[in-house]
């Protein structure tokens, strides 16, 4: 799978324009992916030197990306011809509707099947939830 994974908030704490604390088993998870053949991609509001920063972090503890806020690694934003958006399978920030899951359920959700079957865990997860997400399922309830 590509696997696009925000850096502040995700990987480490969030305290951009500094960077934050790592997250537990963020670097772990990350190398473990990568094993599996999965490619990994920085996806970041992070740009020009804050993003180097972020990108030489993860470098430091063992993660290269195969790209940075792009596709692919040669692609040159040019914004009459190429999105802003990255295209990925899986899409892991802290933004996420239910908030940031933790990197030991992480692994857990994308060692469980496809794609489609972890959207699916997803928004059940959400939805049984106290919060947010039991306001969505009551919005729901036919």
């Amino acid at each position: 799978m590509v696997i696009a994974v925000d850096f502040d908030g995700t990987i480490v704490e969030h305290k951009f324009p500094q960077i934050g604390r790592i997250q537990l088993f963020a670097f772990e998870t990350l190398k473990q992916l990568q094993k599996q053949g999965h490619t990994l991609i920085l996806w970041s509001y992070r740009s020009g030197k804050d993003l180097d920063a972020a990108v030489e972090f993860c470098r430091n503890h063992g993660v290269e990306f195969y790209a940075a806020n792009k596709n692919f690694p040669e692609e040159v934003f040019e914004e009459q011809t190429v999105s802003r958006k990255i295209y990925a399978d899986v899409y892991i920030d802290d933004r996420n509707v239910g908030g940031f899951l933790g990197w030991s359920k992480i692994w857990e959700l994308l060692n469980a099947g496809s794609p489609e079957q972890l959207q699916a865990e997803k928004r059940e997860e959400v939805l049984s939830r106290g919060g947010f997400g039991s306001k969505l399922k009551g919005l729901f309830k036919g």
